[in-house]
């Protein structure tokens, strides 16, 4: 399945769900209303916006990455540290583009000093290698946009990159994407939320 198939299947899943109120994904709900009030936000911290999904007969199939426009629009640099590696990375975002109802991000991630671990440091837990953690916050609605995923059942994964066997280091860089439901046309920018990384402010969407 090449990129375009899989972007046109999340199209239709947030088209079939109606109004950007999406199905419930595993693992959503209330705990994850209480990491969007810890995550740094000022008052009134962003509700829950579900992902989108695919049609459940599709297989569970993550892609490459696809082409990025070069042009960095928001960076960050920080120090990071896993189970066994220390070390400082910089994120380059170099597309945040709107497509329909989905929204599509592709960013870098290259390490600075050390040791990066991606092999599952941007994953819900410890045995998820992708990048299925990393979220959009829309400021002025107040809510948060999770990766979409491709069927609604226990196996379903992000529609987003692979990240396994992902160790950089120094000098190194990796080229990820993830796809979401895209905010009301009305929001031309979004905080992104990264872990490892932080929170990236004021993303401009093209």
């Amino acid at each position: 399945m090449d990129m375009r198939k899989t972007i046109a299947l999340a199209v239709a899943a947030v088209a079939l769900a109606g109004c950007g109120m999406l199905p419930a994904q595993p693992g959503s709900g209330g705990g994850e209303e209480k990491q969007a009030a810890t995550t740094g936000q000022q008052a009134g911290a962003p509700a829950e916006e579900r992902t989108p999904e695919q049609p459940a007969e599709q297989p569970a199939e993550q892609q490459s990455a696809p082409p990025q426009s070069g042009q960095v629009i928001a960076t960050h640099e920080t120090d990071v540290s896993g189970a066994s590696d220390t070390g400082r990375a910089r994120v380059e975002v170099t597309g945040l583009k709107r497509q329909g109802k989905i929204l599509t991000l592709n960013w870098t991630i290259t390490a600075v000093e050390g040791k990066v671990n991606m092999h599952n440091g941007m994953g819900g837990g410890a045995l998820d290698y992708s990048v299925s953690a990393v979220s959009l916050i829309d400021p002025i609605n107040a809510k948060r946009y999770r990766v979409a995923r491709n069927n609604s059942g226990p196996g379903a994964q992000c529609v987003c990159s692979d990240t396994q066997g992902d160790f950089l280091d120094k000098g190194d860089k990796s080229s990820l994407y993830a796809v979401f439901a895209a905010p009301p046309a009305d929001v031309t920018k979004v905080n992104i939320e990264m872990p490892m990384i932080g929170v990236l402010t004021d993303v401009p969407i093209s």
